[in-house]
């Protein structure tokens, strides 16, 4: 009996460092059985990503009409600004422009703005007509411009007929 109580205090540590393992272990073994596990499973993943592609199908559409709707808008304000530009031009230089550039180098415009619909400033289709610049003397130039997209609006209008 003499050997047991005179454990050395490396002795004592070991065996109460030991204690605490075990303490711990059990912890671990109570909450993995109270939580059902460490992870998800094969089934509530699926469930969860199956939710997601249907929110997701829903929301696309929504904004492929919220972006076709803003280009519209922008195409519409463009439309009427340039269409505004030209007949100033008209009236001020007392002769029509014969092209959109003339706007911009006579100051009207900053720059011919890009068709929202074809992404470029060079598509614009312009109505090129003879125009009364006084009461006796005609002259030829733009009239009108429309964007050179030949696509169909969400009202079912071609874009190149606005």
């Amino acid at each position: 009996m003499r050997k047991e109580s005179r454990l050395t205090s490396q002795d004592r540590d070991r065996e109460s460092g030991i204690l605490v393992l075990r303490r711990r272990r059990a912890k671990l073994a109570d909450r993995a059985a109270t939580t059902g596990g460490a992870g998800w499973t094969l089934i509530e993943l699926m469930v969860v990503v199956t939710i997601i592609l249907i929110l997701l199908t829903m929301a696309i559409p929504n904004y492929t009409m919220a972006v076709r709707r803003a280009r519209e808008a922008v195409l519409r304000d463009d439309l009427h600004t340039m269409r505004h530009e030209i007949d100033e031009y008209t009236v001020d230089k007392q002769e029509p422009p014969q092209a959109l550039q003339d706007l911009v180098d006579g100051g009207y415009m900053s720059s011919v703005p890009k068709d929202p619909m074809t992404g470029s400033s060079d598509t614009w289709q312009v109505d090129i007509e003879e125009v009364p610049v006084s009461p006796d003397q005609t002259q030829s130039g733009i009239v009108n411009v429309h964007s050179g997209s030949t696509a169909t609006s969400i009202e079912g209008t071609h874009y190149n007929t606005w």
